[in-house]
């Protein structure tokens, strides 16, 4: 099946037009068995971000608002590697990039996210690319398994303006897997706005 036409765009012109964080502190995959460093990330940050279930129910949770998505790209970037984590390079091409803001209905932006698909068979996901990942993949009722990566404190001048409030942020990567396949790539950047549900993130920096 092929993306829709509305979406199809130059490749080679999108390749800069998604938002990666400038990483202070970056914890693999074996680091963040043990999770990350209590003095940079607290315990209920550590469930967000290092968490393997919904973002968007645990957003959802945590505000007690419903969580809205606001999709702000969707562009065909073929076999290009589009600054992604080398970890796209498991997802087969041409692939197509997702850019959402996750935000609550009174409209407060709670985090970002760029995912990576292969481009012949997004529609078969994303059938209604208004709702969250999570929520279409369970419409399918298909069985996923989140495999995070890595995760990462960094700063971004743009997220601070559209999340309005500062830097840095904490961020990860992961795969969704289904049937023993590579799904997608997703990005995810937290807003540090959430230090109003959760507490102080990073304790560590304040001594800074």
């Amino acid at each position: 099946m092929e993306p829709n036409a509305d979406f199809q765009q130059d490749a080679l012109s999108c390749v800069l037009d998604w938002q990666r964080l400038d990483v202070s502190w970056v914890g693999d995959q074996v680091t963040l068995q043990h999770g990350v460093p209590r003095h940079l990330l607290t315990p209920p940050w550590q469930v967000l971000v290092l968490g393997d279930g919904s973002t968007t129910r645990h957003l959802q949770l945590l505000t007690g608002e419903s969580i809205s998505v606001d999709v702000i790209d969707m562009s065909l970037i073929g076999m290009h590697a589009d600054r992604a984590p080398d970890l796209i390079q498991a997802v087969p091409g041409p692939r197509l990039r997702r850019q959402v803001w996750l935000k609550t209905m009174s409209g407060q932006r709670l985090a970002y996210a760029t995912s990576w698909w292969e481009a012949s068979h997004v529609d078969e996901y994303l059938r209604n690319r208004s709702i969250p990942i999570w929520s279409s993949l369970a419409n399918l009722r298909m069985e996923l398994y989140r495999d995070i990566r890595e995760a990462f404190l960094g700063d971004s001048e743009a997220l601070e303006v559209a999340f309005g409030c500062p830097g840095p942020f904490w961020g990860r990567y992961y795969l969704f897997w289904h049937d023993g396949k590579p799904l997608t790539l997703i990005y995810e950047v937290f807003s540090s706005c959430l230090e109003s549900y959760l507490g102080v993130s990073s304790p560590g920096l304040l001594d800074l």
